[in-house]
C-alpha cells in the first residue's frame, strides 16, 4: 500500500514522497504519526498489535472544519491464492458515524487510537472522493507491521477554498515507506498462549530407541501377572513387586545417575519401604492390615518415582504417577517402532506364542499320562480358566502401567520447585492472632478438665455426666481424633500464610503455636486413655489397636511441630511423617494385632467368664493359635470361619505364614477342632448379646 498521489486541483496536495521538490527523505524508516489532542476526542486504547513490533503511519493533513477519525490495524501478509484487494474510500464514511469526533493518535511511545475494521466501507461516493487500494480482510496469515489510516467525513461542511481530495503529508513529515510483497490482510495477531506446566516443568524424556525400556515393561507385566495372587495374600505380592522394581532399576540406572546423591538415596529408601510393606503380606493375613500395607506401598512407590518433600509435592506425586503411566505409553512404543530393526518385534511375538503353544500342548499330554506329574504340574502352574485369564490380563496391565510410569518419570523427573513454592504470607496479626489465641484458650480449658478426669476426678465426672466410664471414654475418642486432625490443618495454614516479618509477629506466632502443640499432645494422651479404658470394658479388637497407633502418630507430628518451631525449619516434617506412617504399619505387622486382640480376649474370658465370640469368629487366620486355647464349645465357634477359609490349599505363590500356622494348629487339634452355626448359638452363654455396645 502506498500513499495516493495528489491531484492537481487539491489545495492541500503534496509532492510524492521522495520525488523532486519533496524535502522529505525516502529512507523507508517506520514511524508513528503524532497529532495534537483535541477537545472531546475519545480516549486512547491499548495498541492491538504485538508489543515491540514497528508500526506504519500515513501522514495526513485534514482541511479546517473537516471531522474524521483514524484507524489503526496490523498488516498481515496473505497468500497468493487469496482474494484481491478491495477499495476503501478516503473521502467518504467508513466505519464511524457521521458525528464521530476526531481521534488523535497517541503520543510518541504510547498506544495509538482505537482499532476498526475498514472492510465494510461503502463504494466511493460522487463528489471527488478518491479510493486507496486496501487488502481484503478475509485473508489470514502471520501478522506483520501495522498501518494507520486517516479518513475524512464528506458529510460535514467543507470550508471555502477546500475541496475533498487525497490526504497529503504535512510539511516536514517523513514519507510512508512502500510496503512490498504479497497482498495483506487486516487481521490482528493474538499473542502466543503461555507455556503450560508440562512444557516448562515436566517436558518428559527425549525420544529414544532400544530394547531396555520395553523389556523392563514386559518383565514387570509378566512378573506381576505370574506371581501376584489377587484373591489371596501371600509371598507372590512381594515377588511380583520385586521383579517390577529390579526391571525398572536396570532400565533407568543411567538416567538416575543424573540425580543428586541425596535424592537417589531418598528415592531408593521409598522403593525399599514399598517392598517392606508388601512383604507384610507374606506373614500376616488380617484384611485391614494388608489393605493399608498395599495402599502404603503404592504411595511409597509414587514418592520413589516422582519424588516430593513437602505436602503439596507429596500429594502431586500421588496424582502424577498414574498420569505418567498414560503419558509414557507413546514414549515406550517409540522405542520399538523407531528402532532400526522393527522386524525383531514380530520375531519376539512369534517366539512367545510358539513357546506358550508348546508348553500347553505337551504339558497337557504329559500331565494326563502320569498322575504324579500332573499333581506336581498343578502345584506349579495355576489352573487355566476364564477367570484366571482375566486375572492375568488385569495384573499384567497394572504391572506394565506401573513400570511405564517409573521408567518415563525417572528418565526425566519433573521440576517440583514451583509445586513447593512458599505461600504468600498475606495474613497479619489482626487476622490470625485473635482466632489462634481463642483456640489456645479453648484447648487450655479442655486440658484442665482432662487432668481432673485422668488424675483423681473420675467420680466427679461420672456423677455430673451420668454415664459409665466406659461409655464416657467411647463417646469422646472419635471427636478427639477429629480435633487432632483439624488442629494440624490449622497449624499448617497459619505457618504458611501468617506474616512474620516483624519480631513481634514471630514471637507471638511461636508462642501461640507452641502452646497449641503442647495442649494437643495432652489431648492425644486423653484420647488414647479413653480408647484403652473402652477396650478394657468391651474387649480389644485389631481395628481399635490400629486407631490407637494412628493417634500416636498424630502425637508424634505435634512433637515435630514443636521441634521445628524453635528455628522455623519445618520442611522436613512431611517426609518424616510419611516415614513414621510406614514404620507404624511395619510395627503393627510385627505386633500381629489380631493375635494380640485374641489373646487379650482369652485372658478376659479367664478372668470374667465373658467373651465376644461373634467378633472372634470374624478374625483372620493370624488369631488361630490364641483361639485354640479356648474351651471346646467356644473354640469350635470362633474357629468355624477360619476353618472354612482354609479348606482349599494355596498355590506356592500364595503361601502365607499366618495361614500355614493356622493349618498346623487345626491339624494338631484334630477333625473336631472347628464347628459351625450350632456351636456359635451355644456359645451365646459366654457372650454379651444384651450389654454389648454397638461399634
Amino acid at each position: 500500500m502506498s500513499e495516493p498521489p495528489p491531484t492537481p486541483d487539491s489545495p492541500e496536495g503534496a509532492a510524492p514522497a521522495g520525488g523532486a521538490g519533496n524535502p522529505l527523505p525516502a529512507d523507508g524508516t517506520p514511524y508513528l504519526l503524532v497529532m495534537p489532542t483535541a477537545d472531546g476526542a475519545p480516549p486512547s486504547v491499548v495498541w492491538p498489535g504485538q508489543e515491540g513490533r514497528p508500526a506504519w503511519a500515513i501522514p495526513v493533513t485534514v482541511p479546517p472544519g473537516t471531522r474524521g477519525y483514524a484507524v489503526f490495524v496490523p498488516l498481515v501478509p496473505a497468500t497468493a491464492a487469496e482474494s484481491p484487494a478491495e477499495p476503501v474510500t478516503t473521502g467518504g464514511p467508513a466505519a464511524a458515524p457521521a458525528d464521530a469526533t476526531p481521534a488523535p493518535s497517541a503520543p510518541t511511545g504510547q498506544p495509538p487510537g482505537p482499532a476498526a475494521e475498514p472492510s465494510t466501507a461503502p463504494p466511493p461516493p460522487a463528489g471527488g472522493a478518491t479510493t486507496n487500494p486496501v487488502p481484503s480482510p478475509r485473508t489470514e496469515a502471520p501478522t506483520g507491521p501495522a498501518v494507520a489510516v486517516a479518513v475524512a467525513d464528506p458529510a460535514l461542511p467543507v470550508p471555502s477554498g477546500a475541496r475533498p481530495g487525497p490526504l497529503a503529508a504535512p510539511p516536514g513529515a517523513r514519507p510512508m515507506p512502500q510496503y512490498g510483497g504479497p497482498p495483506v490482510s487486516w487481521a490482528p495477531r493474538p499473542g502466543p498462549p503461555p507455556p503450560s506446566f508440562l512444557q516448562t516443568r515436566w517436558p518428559g524424556p527425549e525420544p529414544a530407541t532400544g530394547w531396555a525400556v520395553p523389556a523392563a515393561v514386559g518383565a514387570a507385566a509378566l512378573g506381576v501377572a505370574s506371581f501376584v495372587p489377587l484373591s489371596r495374600v501371600g509371598i507372590g505380592w512381594f515377588l511380583g513387586w520385586l521383579v517390577l522394581t529390579v526391571a525398572v532399576v536396570v532400565a533407568v540406572r543411567r538416567s538416575t545417575a543424573a540425580l543428586p546423591r541425596t535424592e537417589r538415596l531418598v528415592r531408593a529408601g521409598w522403593a525399599g519401604a514399598a517392598l517392606a510393606l508388601l512383604a507384610v503380606l507374606t506373614f500376616r493375613n488380617a484384611w485391614w492390615l494388608v489393605t493399608f500395607c498395599v495402599l502404603g506401598a503404592l504411595g511409597c512407590a509414587a514418592l520413589a518415582i516422582v519424588g516430593g518433600r513437602l505436602i503439596r509435592s507429596i500429594l502431586f506425586s500421588l496424582v502424577a504417577a498414574p498420569f505418567a503411566a498414560l503419558r509414557g505409553l507413546p514414549w515406550v512404543r517409540r522405542h520399538v517402532t523407531a528402532g532400526p530393526d522393527t522386524g525383531a518385534v514380530r520375531r519376539v511375538v512369534w517366539s512367545v506364542v510358539a513357546t506358550a503353544l508348546v508348553l500347553l500342548v505337551f504339558g497337557g499330554l504329559l500331565s494326563s499320562a502320569d498322575a504324579a506329574f500332573s499333581e506336581v504340574l498343578g502345584a506349579i502352574v495355576p489352573e487355566i480358566n476364564v477367570g484366571s485369564v482375566f486375572r492375568w490380563l488385569f495384573l499384567a496391565a497394572v504391572g506394565g502401567l506401573i513400570a511405564v510410569a517409573a521408567v518415563y518419570t525417572l528418565a526425566a523427573p519433573p521440576d517440583l520447585s514451583t509445586v513447593d513454592e512458599p505461600g504468600d504470607r498475606r495474613f497479619g496479626l489482626l487476622e490470625w492472632a485473635p482466632a489462634i489465641a481463642a483456640l489456645t484458650a479453648l484447648f487450655g480449658g479442655f486440658v484442665a478438665v482432662q487432668f481432673t478426669v485422668l488424675f483423681g476426678g473420675q467420680r466427679h465426672v461420672l456423677r455430673t455426666a451420668g454415664l459409665s466410664y466406659a461409655e464416657y471414654a467411647r463417646s469422646g475418642f472419635w471427636q478427639l481424633v477429629v480435633v487432632t486432625l483439624l488442629t494440624l490443618a490449622v497449624l499448617g495454614g497459619v505457618t504458611r500464610w501468617a506474616r512474620r516479618d516483624r519480631p513481634v509477629e514471630r514471637t507471638l506466632l511461636r508462642v501461640l503455636l507452641g502452646l497449641i502443640s503442647v495442649l494437643s499432645v495432652v489431648i492425644v494422651i486423653s484420647a488414647l486413655s479413653r480408647m484403652y479404658a473402652y477396650q478394657k470394658v468391651y474387649s480389644f479388637t485389631g481395628e481399635r489397636i490400629f486407631v490407637m497407633a494412628f493417634e500416636l502418630l498424630l502425637g508424634a507430628v505435634f512433637l515435630m511441630v514443636l521441634a521445628a518451631g524453635v528455628r522455623w525449619r519445618g520442611r522436613w516434617i512431611p517426609g518424616v511423617t510419611v516415614a513414621l506412617a510406614v514404620a507404624m504399619l511395619l510395627s503393627l505387622a510385627v505386633l500381629n494385632p489380631e493375635d494380640y486382640a485374641a489373646r487379650r480376649n482369652v485372658a478376659r474370658y479367664e478372668q470374667t467368664g465373658k467373651i465376644d465370640a461373634w467378633y472372634l469368629r470374624a478374625l483372620s487366620a493370624d488369631a488361630t493359635p490364641a483361639l485354640a486355647t479356648l474351651p471346646d464349645r467356644v473354640r469350635r465357634c470362633t474357629l468355624s470361619w477360619i476353618d472354612d477359609d482354609l479348606d482349599q490349599p494355596d498355590p506356592w505363590y500364595a503361601w502365607n505364614l499366618g495361614r500355614a500356622r493356622a493349618r498346623a494348629e487345626l491339624d494338631r487339634l484334630g477333625p473336631g477342632a472347628a464347628g459351625g452355626q450350632k456351636d456359635c448359638k451355644a456359645a451365646d452363654q459366654f457372650d454379651l448379646p444384651k450389654t454389648r455396645a454397638p461399634r
